[in-house]
């Protein structure tokens, strides 16, 4: 009885759209499509009430919006193509299951309710937006997709149930960029999206981070589970890569204001494309790619300003065999938060000292740093400088640097204090750590096991922070 009514349901359907162009269909009672030779074409929209009972083993095919009141729709073995012509949406109080889908609509489909796909997902044309609420496309344990690209992907979100290894089909609606979840403990529930940037809190990075891509970044959160790997990429011809040393990129991890390193080890190449895979970890959240080096060739020899007559001066130097582009000068009013001011070009030849001054009006303090671009765009700061209205300055910096013996450090005005400092290697392994009282000229004795290479010294109180490159002789 239940085919032969869905035989002659579907005739109906057919007859009426020859006269009217497009049906829509309300279903409030049962509507089961019982094998995979049942076809229901709607070339309307169909809303599937809170009172049905929808049961699909064949082909239900929709045109135009799907709104889903039916709590708990039966998964059953069949398929739901969304293959309008126009912009489809996917509504309604309950989430719509089926077992495969396939998307095929070149104007898009948005999701404002949850669609979960328990078999197969082809994406054949365009791409699925998410709502700000947010809703998923979810994909239950032991689900797959294929065919994501440029052109067919997820602009939103995407959950992942299961065990398995899993590539998140997510992008910025234009371009694919996708990251993976690898290894995971046990069975777990994790949501993605992806940011084209910019990445935020970017120039807060604990050691022995330096750097921290801002250009992009995931989301990647877990609902419950255990432990994973984070496997992310770049891709230059879609999203610039800040030219990292390949060797010293890391997986970085955003955690309570700042970003750390979650390890990893890249392959591929900087200037196309390439790929790292993070340890094992529990904390998840927003990620990108970091480096514990500097992106730019240029050593600032020193930074510092002082308060005149109704300005700010600023003044630093760099060494001569420079790659310097600009300088872009940036105040803070409050210690936390910058904007720029002014921009300072670099010039070519054997001058390498340059200054600016800042009309603006001091109400207390005002905070500098220098934004340093290179030639290829990338970019690296400088220590900050704090100028009071009173004409006093303060400053902390590293005086020697390539550095033998000892670490000069020194320390004026408020930055004057007691600091706890660490020392790691280019590995990210804790060489040295202690506490130094800086004052105008402070020596930190390097230990014996800091043999020559790359380090990364890291010195904190409650108030500032100071994190730089070393290379020891």
């Amino acid at each position: 009885m239940r085919t032969v009514r869905l035989i002659l349901t579907s005739i109906l359907i057919s007859m009426v759209s020859l006269a009217q162009a497009q049906t829509d269909l309300y279903n409030s009672g049962t509507l089961y499509l019982t094998g995979s030779s049942d076809i229901l074409f709607i070339s309307g929209g169909f809303t599937n009430a809170n009172t049905s009972a929808l049961t699909n083993n064949g082909s239900l095919y929709v045109q135009q919006n799907l709104v889903n009141n039916q709590a708990s729709v039966v998964v059953g073995t069949g398929a739901l193509y969304l293959n309008g012509t126009a912009g489809q949406t996917v509504s309604g109080t309950q989430p719509f299951n089926t077992f495969n889908l396939f998307t095929d609509n070149t104007a898009g489909i948005t999701l404002n309710a949850n669609l979960s796909v328990s078999g197969a997902h082809t994406f054949t044309n365009g791409r699925i937006a998410t709502s700000v609420t947010p809703n998923y496309l979810i994909y239950q344990a032991g689900s797959s997709y294929s065919g994501a690209t440029d052109a067919r992907h997820v602009n939103g979100w995407v959950k992942k149930i299961g065990t398995t290894n899993f590539t998140f089909p997510v992008g910025n609606g234009t371009y694919l960029r996708p990251a993976d979840i690898q290894s995971l403990s046990a069975s777990s529930e994790f949501n993605a999206r992806y940011y084209n940037g910019p990445t935020p809190n970017n120039t807060n990075v604990n050691a022995p981070l330096l750097l921290v891509d801002v250009n992009e970044y995931w989301d990647i959160t877990r609902v419950s589970g255990g432990t994973a790997a984070i496997a992310l990429n770049w891709d230059n011809s879609k999203v610039a890569m800040p030219n990292y040393v390949l060797a010293e990129i890391r997986v970085a991890g955003h955690s309570g204001g700042f970003w750390s390193s979650q390890g990893g080890s890249a392959s591929g190449n900087i200037a196309t494309t390439g790929n790292i895979t993070s340890a094992s970890i529990g904390t998840f959240g927003f990620f990108t790619l970091g480096a514990l080096n500097w992106t730019v060739p240029v050593r600032l020899l020193n930074f510092t300003g002082v308060r005149k007559s109704g300005y700010s001066q600023l003044d630093w130097s760099i060494n001569r065999d420079h790659n310097a582009n600009q300088f872009d000068i940036e105040r803070s009013d409050d210690g936390r938060n910058f904007r720029k001011i002014g921009v300072q070009l670099a010039t070519s030849g054997n001058n390498n000292k340059y200054n600016y001054n800042d009309y603006l009006p001091v109400n207390g303090n005002a905070w500098y740093r220098l934004k340093i671009v290179d030639r290829n765009g990338n970019s690296s700061y400088s220590p900050v400088v704090m100028i009071a209205e009173n004409g006093q300055s303060s400053s902390l910096y590293v005086v020697n640097n390539p550095v033998s013996q000892n670490i000069f450090v020194s320390a004026t005005g408020a930055y004057m204090g007691k600091y706890e400092y660490t020392i790691y290697n280019a590995g990210g392994q804790l060489m040295q750590k202690g506490i130094v009282n800086a004052a105008s000229v402070t020596s930190i004795p390097l230990s014996a096991v800091m043999t020559a290479g790359t380090y990364i010294l890291d010195m904190r109180n409650a108030n500032h922070r100071l994190t730089e490159r070393i290379i020891v002789r």
